[in-house]
């Protein structure tokens, strides 16, 4: 993988030849594989209507290949460090959670790590899991701060996620994410510290453009009902979206105060009730189902999945790539999660990574569609069928990206 240098070739002309087409159109049933076909490439947009394909233009044969939109991950904590392998093998040898936090360890420990490294250092520790998912067919990664906890430290954690634009070829997404746990220093004056990203964080964020949302996470463990709306309050003052980690442990009715708010998406929602689903149906808040977390904290409470089907409610899948409870960096694998756990088909979970995933992060009139005039970034497949990537795990099957318009090998 190569250094970023989409902005100096946006604008060269490209034909992709011999492809076949797996478009994702928003709202269509089915996903339908055409036959080899062109599609034609201009200042890094698609242009399905072939009559304007100029002579002597450069291409590239696609020798058959599947082509899919770029893979969306719309849900990571891809910035942090430390490690916290240690704290699952405790945990697997009878440790109670308790006992690690008090030792300092638990989502404390990676705040402490992240405190003490650099922005440098953050984007070199983020850039193999970042590979990861590249290999994964991913052209968008949102990336949430969360573990610096103070101004200067969330500040620290958007850039290292912005700066990881200048050592890969993709497209990031920054998300603040100030309201994930209460830091050290406001144990037991947690409104005291929502005040301070009220007044202090949201404003700088916005006023840098270091996000383009805010999140919350809106749990017995972390912030109540009141402290989440007071920051979707200050996030809509500064022109920032938001969005909800809601009803993961419990059901406090987080999903709806997001939807009230005009959240982009309402993330986790195993505990989402029926009341809570119809709800988000009168909403445009996109259902974002975390399949890895689930998984690793073995979970037993299933999102609604029926229920989110019967009201034709968008539903995204993403990684949550985070060290404490999923520190899986393949959103193929949280396809593949997404049949086996949660009962997902291969159809749900690729609208799911592309043209769902897009609208989860406000993108779903550029990305995460083969469309005319969206942007041109696709992944090219060595596979027979679009179910394979739902079905087999381990085979590497990407064989290239485009990305802004630009082939990028793999």
């Amino acid at each position: 993988m190569h250094g970023n240098s989409t902005s100096q070739k946006q604008h060269q002309e490209l034909l992709l030849t011999n492809a076949r087409l797996v478009t994702m159109i928003a709202g269509e049933q089915g996903y339908y594989v055409s036959p080899a076909s062109e599609l034609y490439i201009k200042s890094g947009k698609l242009i399905t209507s072939n009559n304007d394909v100029p002579h002597n233009i450069k291409t590239y044969d696609c020798n058959n290949k599947l082509i899919t939109p770029g893979f969306i991950d719309c849900h990571t904590h891809l910035v942090y460090a430390g490690n916290r392998a240690n704290e699952f093998e405790m945990r697997l040898n009878g440790v109670p959670y308790s006992d690690i936090a008090k030792q300092g360890g638990g989502i404390l420990s990676t705040v402490k790590a992240t405190r003490n490294a650099t922005q440098e250092e953050l984007v070199e520790y983020a850039l193999p899991r970042l590979d990861g998912l590249i290999r994964s067919g991913v052209t968008t990664v949102e990336v949430k701060s969360g573990y610096g906890l103070t101004l200067i430290d969330e500040i620290k954690m958007l850039r290292a996620a912005k700066a990881l634009q200048s050592h890969r070829k993709i497209n990031i997404v920054t998300t603040l994410l100030a309201a994930h746990a209460i830091p050290p220093e406001y144990q037991g004056k947690a409104d005291d510290y929502i005040q301070l990203i009220c007044q202090e964080i949201i404003p700088l964020v916005a006023e840098e453009k270091l996000a383009s949302s805010v999140d919350v996470f809106c749990e017995s463990i972390g912030f109540n009902l009141e402290q989440t709306e007071k920051v979707f309050i200050a996030a809509k003052q500064y022109g920032l979206d938001v969005k909800g980690h809601t009803e993961q442990l419990s059901n406090l009715g987080g999903t709806a105060l997001t939807a009230q708010y005009k959240g982009l998406s309402a993330d986790h929602i195993e505990y989402l009730d029926k009341e809570g689903v119809e709800i988000l149906a009168n909403s445009d808040t996109v259902a974002t189902l975390l399949p890895g977390a689930f998984y690793f904290l073995r979970e037993t409470q299933l999102p609604p999945i029926a229920l989110l089907r019967q009201h034709k409610i968008p539903m995204a899948i993403a990684t949550d790539v985070n060290p404490g409870t999923s520190p899986f960096s393949d959103l193929t694998m949280m396809m593949n999660m997404g049949c086996t756990l949660f009962g997902l088909t291969p159809e749900e979970t690729l609208r799911g990574v592309t043209c769902n995933a897009a609208k989860a992060l406000g993108l779903g009139d550029v990305k995460g569609q083969i469309r005319d005039g969206f942007d041109a970034d696709l992944a090219i497949w060595d596979v027979e069928h679009p179910a394979d990537f739902s079905y087999q795990q381990g085979i590497a099957r990407l064989s290239a990206r485009v990305i802004n318009g630009e082939v990028d090998h793999v």
